[in-house]
């Protein structure tokens, strides 16, 4: 059997779209020699549909668009991912072949933890499925069905003889997770004796990104075939299971594992082998092996693939950046010029009186190196005018944060005021640092539609942008940009430091309590000022309410703020 693994960048909600593409990936594959294409899971509706799910009509459709998709489907098995409405709502896969639709398996294990909440939506399944292709079993997951020993995978090894097991995922990338999976992949493989053919989904979603990196497993073999990361792609394996049969008559794990064990029910098909007796030679395989990325290179892949999808599904074609002289709004027009061209980028410098001369040389320097458009408004006037004509407003115990904020609510508003009448999208440029403390000004420097540095602390910031300068050979991101001390100058003199503990000493503490969920004590016992500790999670806690109120933004981490982080506003708070 000749396999192909279909990763694909599809759109929620497209169905005719999506349908349209698994259409034609199929027919490349066809062309190609493959007896049979398995694509994401998920991949008619897209991934994640969310609420989308609680509408019967948008059911409706993914049903009737499964179907009018399977009698398009020739003489290639295609097995896909798709909500499927029966007694209750699946997640699915789909087992398509001559125009019909042969069987539907139900995905078992359903997530709800972190950014996935699967209950919210689907019924668990309660069956395995075997095809039986010719002279080849292949036993069909769907992503996490995988993720735990003794699930299906194991079932339709263990009492359905799956010689091959497809698993039609949509894990979504955070830092590290690409290694996590191979680690667990080559143990599923290697304890089921099974090949494992593994397709997941690639593109941007809102705040998710999804990296692909399909890979092919085969217990016997120490390499693995592996589809490049964060692009589309479609592989190929040609089946080889010599040796798989007397591996396992020798080391009879299944035969023990039958023993006492609870039998799912599992369902054997037979299936009509493709008919390839008239077919040309196929053609030969290039053996994949995609490189490993550095760290600095996957996040950089993250932030262009989530930002250019996100432009791209909502229909926009420009972006906007407010340009402050600093690293963090530069590194966003980096980022931004990168994955959209410079002619599709536009910056805008609004100094004050409180603004460093040095500012607005960074953002030349920076707008000049990257070829985008910078435009000039001062904002003096306006906010003298704000105090002639509202200086009541100003009056109050925090007066003078209430000034300082009133700067960026300027800033804020011309960005948006530009946004409104050109229909740009405005990219806020605060960092997780930031967000997490509350250091940052509702409907001011937090204004805008998406947020590419959200999950990123100061100091990732800094690394990436240097990261960016030695990939590119050159000054992406001026010196004198990297080499400035944070400020914020919205007062004479103003340092980060006056308000936030030293980057290099709040950045490892936020990780330890946002990411890695670290007590105070544990904290301590690391060398850390408990006193300090203490009051470095109470910022954190008592700035939920402007986090909720925060642009979407590009997961990175194992937590990030949104889908990951559900702490309420209305808290009892001991300090």
């Amino acid at each position: 059997m000749r396999l192909a693994l279909a990763q694909i960048n599809v759109s929620v909600g497209d169905l005719e779209g999506n349908s349209h593409l698994i259409l034609r990936t199929s027919r490349e594959a066809q062309a190609q020699g493959a007896d049979m294409v398995c694509f994401p899971e998920l991949a008619l509706s897209g991934y994640p549909p969310e609420d989308l799910l609680l509408k019967r009509d948008f059911l409706e459709r993914c049903m009737d668009h499964l179907h009018a998709l399977a009698r398009e489907i020739d003489d290639i098995i295609v097995i896909l991912g798709t909500p499927y409405l029966d007694d209750d709502l699946f997640n699915a896969a789909a087992v398509i072949h001559k125009g019909e639709i042969l069987a539907v398996y139900h995905k078992h294990f359903l997530p709800n933890y972190g950014v996935f909440d699967e209950y919210r939506y689907f019924a668990s399944g309660r069956e395995g499925l075997v095809l039986k292709i010719g002279g080849l079993r292949v036993g069909v997951t769907v992503c996490e069905d995988i993720w735990y020993p003794g699930g299906p995978m194991e079932a339709e090894v263990t009492y359905g003889g799956a010689e091959l097991v497809v698993n039609l995922s949509s894990s979504p990338y955070q830092r590290g997770k690409h290694f996590d999976r191979e680690r667990l992949l080559k143990s599923r493989t290697s304890d089921a004796m099974a090949i494992l053919a593994y397709v997941n989904c690639v593109g941007g979603q809102d705040e998710l990104v999804f990296d692909g990196g399909s890979m092919i497993l085969h217990p016997l073999e120490e390499e693995f075939m592996a589809a490049p990361r964060f692009v589309e792609d479609l592989m190929f394996y040609d089946v080889n299971t010599t040796g798989l049969w007397g591996r396992r008559m020798m080391y009879p794990l299944q035969r023990y594992l039958r023993q006492g064990n609870l039998h799912i029910p599992m369902r054997v098909l037979e299936i009509e082998a493709p008919d390839r007796s008239s077919a040309p030679a196929l053609p030969g395989i290039e053996k994949k092996a995609a490189p490993d990325l550095k760290s600095e290179d996957e996040i950089l892949e993250a932030l262009l693939l989530g930002l250019k999808d996100y432009v791209r599904k909502n229909r926009f074609q420009h972006v906007l950046i407010g340009l402050s002289g600093g690293i963090d709004s530069a590194l966003t027009a980096a980022i931004a010029t990168m994955a959209l061209g410079p002619s599709n980028v536009h910056c805008v410098f609004m100094p004050s009186r409180y603004s460093a001369e040095v500012s607005y040389r960074g953002a030349e320097m920076l707008a000049a190196s990257l070829g985008v458009s910078l435009d000039k408004y001062a904002i003096d006037e306006i906010f003298e005018s704000y105090v002639k004509d509202a200086q009541a407003s100003l009056e109050g115990p925090s007066g003078g944060l209430a000034a300082e904020n009133l700067q960026a609510r300027i800033r804020g508003d011309i960005l948006m005021s530009i946004s409104n009448s050109r229909g740009w999208l405005v990219l806020a440029t605060g960092n997780k640092s930031e967000l997490s403390m509350g250091y940052c000004t509702l409907y001011g420097d937090m204004a805008g539609g998406y947020a590419v540095l959200k999950d990123l602390l100061k100091r990732d910031v800094y690394g990436l942008s240097r990261y960016i300068n030695e990939r590119e050979g050159r000054e992406v991101i001026p010196q004198i940009i990297l080499e400035r001390e944070p400020s914020a100058e919205l007062r004479e003199n103003q340092r980060d430091v006056d308000s936030l503990p030293p980057y290099e000493v709040l950045d490892p503490i936020l990780e330890d309590y946002i990411e890695n969920g670290l007590t105070i004590e544990e904290m301590a016992a690391k060398g850390y000022s408990p006193e300090l500790v203490r009051g470095i999670i109470y910022q954190v806690d008592t700035n939920e309410y402007k986090r909720r109120q925060a642009p979407v933004g590009i997961k990175i981490t194992s937590r990030a703020f949104g889908r990951d982080w559900r702490l309420p506003i209305s808290k009892f708070e001991q300090r």
